[in-house]
């Protein structure tokens, strides 16, 4: 039986997008087809598509009734994580051929590393660069000749954009195909050990390097637990992913017998055979629902208090901030991956993982078990974890008993009975905090605060030694609309060295931190932001400031009257503005919505409100 708190938020969700939810549907049935798409073109339009292609496929194009499948690719090999995905489309070409149809790359879509441009200029494209992806996405199936798509996507921003690029054509059949983590390297208590003392001054940039290099040192996913790695928790919740797809590592035969398997599956799906699925009805409330749950659960990547709300939207779903808090209440913490542990997702996996995990939540009534699947109907299929039995994928029932309590448990034995994450509201706005990584006696901290506009601005009063002291370190005027939203993780090394020397600590911003976020208290996302005259601009040094996650408030302890009649403080955004192609996204930066409303360009927040 569903929890009852579970079935009345999710009742919540479909009643506020019935409207939505009912166009939105309306629509995908009217760009269904039973017949190939691609003989429905003009002759000289359908040339075109298969031009390209050898004999054989042509000739299924053409005269054959296969299904027609669109690859659209993240793969760069810059990107470690994406870097495996250089060799996937002749293998998807091949496994299409065997299911009687032919694939195509339908487009590219960017990728860009949120670990490379940490602190750096590039940083402020970054959740942009979603919505990009999002509109390549929609470039790509444009064209009208696919039957069916997969998509190969990993990392922070890019499996949202393509989701919100699959929903936007929910009438096609669509599967994600992850690559997989990197082996383990250095273990990630080391990692943090190092950063630290780098900050402090007591270690060198060699050593740093040194250790940096140690962690992330091969093709795959970096293996602690952010944005990139609770992207593949929630979309293989969400049933987006064949079961047990998301954390095998690259390049092994397991890693491509799920490949196949996940071409085979969509394939069976198209509306040319007697199973279609189109993923805008295989989408539905209950699987956002679901995915919320998933994110709380593991303690997973803040950046989903963003990225989830778009994502619904594009299936004509409204999710809210309120929704979130209200699932994390009653969610249960069942892992301790880096940062909320020292485990990373290769230790998760070898515990039990994403089989045991669902097998868990689906038994405290914390998932809706009765929802439509790449798989077909039910989430059922994945209490499972994939094995190779003479060559052959077959799939086996996970641990009765976790391989590793100090990585993934029992509902029955949670590491804490909240996710860890909590909805903040008072005179500064609205925002979001991450507690799952933060010891419980510093949940709240009440303190003076220090100003900022810049997180190079605290990090040069971190070392002429200014910030000794109890504190709230505001950093404001890094919203969406002032400069994209960068995540700031320049910050935690020296919160966290404060914090050590006994100071109490909290972070108040209206910028990002996300899954890599870590053990100091941290009112993320806070919206209104500074520039859109969102009352952090009403903040000066000295001002207490209480940041409770224990209560869920967040407040300016400021005289009302006084606090009513002070102006609010600006702030020069021009050298945030150019360079690094910074210029070319100024329409983005004039049309991006709230933080609350997903931070996106293709929000109506009349609508969502």
């Amino acid at each position: 039986m569903v929890h009852p708190v579970l079935q009345k938020v999710t009742e919540r969700i479909v009643e506020r997008s019935r409207a939505r939810r009912g166009l939105y549907l309306q629509r995908l049935g009217e760009a269904a087809s039973h017949k190939p798409k691609r003989q429905a073109l003009g002759c000289a339009n359908q040339a075109h598509g298969f031009a390209g292609c050898g004999v054989a496929d042509k000739s299924v194009l053409r005269d054959g009734q296969g299904a027609s499948l669109g690859i659209v690719t993240a793969y760069n090999d810059m990107l470690s994580a994406h870097q495996p995905y250089e060799t996937y489309p002749e293998m998807i070409r091949a496994a299409a051929r065997v299911a009687g149809g032919v694939a195509m790359v339908a487009g590219g879509v960017p990728a860009m590393c949120d670990g490379v441009t940490q602190g750096e200029a590039g940083m402020e494209l970054s959740l942009f660069s979603r919505d990009v992806i999002a509109l390549a996405t929609g470039v790509a199936l444009s064209h009208a000749t696919f039957d069916a798509a997969c998509f190969l996507g990993i990392c922070d921003k890019i499996v949202p954009g393509l989701v919100i690029g699959a929903l936007t054509f929910g009438h096609l059949p669509a599967v994600l195909i992850p690559a997989g983590p990197m082996p383990s390297g250095l273990p990630n208590g080391e990692k943090a050990k190092i950063r630290q003392l780098y900050a402090e001054g007591k270690a060198d940039r060699a050593a740093l390097l040194q250790a940096e290099s140690a962690a992330y040192h091969a093709p795959g996913t970096c293996t602690f637990y952010g944005t990139a790695n609770t992207n593949q928790m929630l979309v293989e919740i969400m049933g987006l992913h064949v079961p047990g797809a998301a954390f095998v590592n690259p390049g092994t035969p397991l890693r491509d017998a799920l490949t196949r398997f996940a071409v085979q599956r969509v394939m069976a799906s198209t509306a040319l055979g007697n199973d279609y699925l189109p993923v805008g009805r295989m989408i539905d409330e209950r699987s956002f629902v679901n995915a919320i749950v998933a994110l709380h659960a593991t303690g997973g990547s803040t950046n989903h208090t963003i990225h989830l709300l778009p994502m619904a939207a594009a299936a004509g779903i409204t999710i809210t901030w309120q929704d979130l808090a209200d699932i994390a209440a009653i969610t249960p913490l069942l892992c301790r991956i880096y940062p909320n542990g020292q485990a990373d997702v290769n230790h998760f996996h070898a515990a039990g993982g994403t089989g045991f995990l669902i097998r868990e939540l689906l038994a405290a009534g914390l998932l809706h078990e009765d929802v439509s699947t790449v798989m077909g109907q039910g989430l059922s299929a994945y209490i499972k974890e994939p094995y190779l039995e003479n060559g052959e994928l077959v799939w086996r029932d996970p641990p009765a008993a976790s391989g590793d309590e100090t990585v993934l448990r029992g509902h029955g034995n949670p590491f804490q009975p909240t996710g860890g994450l909590a909805l903040l509201r008072g005179n500064l706005g609205q925002g979001v905090v991450k507690t799952s990584a933060v010891a419980p006696e510093r949940h709240v901290v009440q303190a003076p605060c220090r100003v900022f506009h810049s997180q190079e601005a605290v990090q040069a009063a971190f070392k002429a030694g200014e910030l000794n002291q109890d504190m709230v370190v505001v950093v404001r005027f890094q919203g969406p609309r002032a400069n994209g939203m960068p995540e700031l993780h320049k910050l935690m090394p020296p919160l966290g060295v404060l914090q050590d020397k006994g100071f109490a600590v909290a972070l108040v911003t209206d910028g990002r931190l996300s899954g890599a976020s870590g053990k100091v208290l941290s009112a993320i996302h806070v919206t209104p932001e500074a520039l859109g005259g969102g009352p952090l601009a009403k903040l000066r040094d000295g001002d207490v400031v209480r940041v409770d996650a224990v209560a869920g408030t967040l407040d300016a302890l400021v005289p009302a009257a006084e606090w009513a009649a002070r102006p609010h403080a600006l702030a020069d955004m021009a050298p945030s503005h150019h360079g690094t192609g910074r210029e070319l996204f100024a329409p983005f930066r004039h049309l991006v919505s709230r933080a609350d409303f997903g931070a996106t360009i293709f929000a109506d927040e009349e609508e969502m409100a």
